[in-house]
């Protein structure tokens, strides 16, 4: 896919880095439709590492930290879009993240259809806890194939 410019927006890392909440991200979308800065294509708001609980439930789904994110990645996502902004979330190719939370390695269809039930438009995808035997680049196309399969 070609596009005129890169995505453009906010990600929670490098202000906020594990210290990332609901309030936060809900507040920094305002301010950006407030600012103007979605009328200047700025229209993506990520939340990188650190928003997950440190282990999958029963059914081997991410879960979003409850105190972080009381309301629920899927409503975060609405308020979001009712900005007329996209969502963005972080995962990781590997075991783990690079914050030690879990990875997507071999949970990618379950990890694409989560995101796609909360409505995230945009992943940011790391390369973390890769195991050494394992191809790094079928494991990209692997995710790739497994969002591209999901409807929001």
């Amino acid at each position: 896919m070609l596009v005129k410019t890169p995505p453009m927006g906010w990600s929670s890392w490098n202000t906020f880095g594990e210290d990332i909440n609901e309030q936060i991200v809900m507040e920094t979308a305002d301010a950006m439709v407030e600012l103007g800065l979605r009328d200047l294509g700025y229209t993506y708001v990520s939340i990188d590492d650190c928003w997950a609980l440190p282990e999958r439930d029963k059914d081997g789904r991410m879960v979003a930290d409850p105190v972080k994110f009381p309301s629920g990645m899927k409503a975060l996502g609405e308020h979001i879009h009712n900005k007329g902004l996209k969502f963005g979330i972080y995962s990781c190719a590997g075991t783990r993240t690079c914050a030690g939370y879990p990875g997507s390695f071999d949970y990618e269809f379950v990890d694409a259809k989560t995101f796609a039930e909360w409505g995230v438009d945009f992943l940011k995808y790391d390369y973390c806890y890769f195991p050494s035997n394992a191809n790094c680049k079928q494991r990209y196309l692997v995710m790739a194939k497994c969002s591209g399969n999901q409807s929001n």
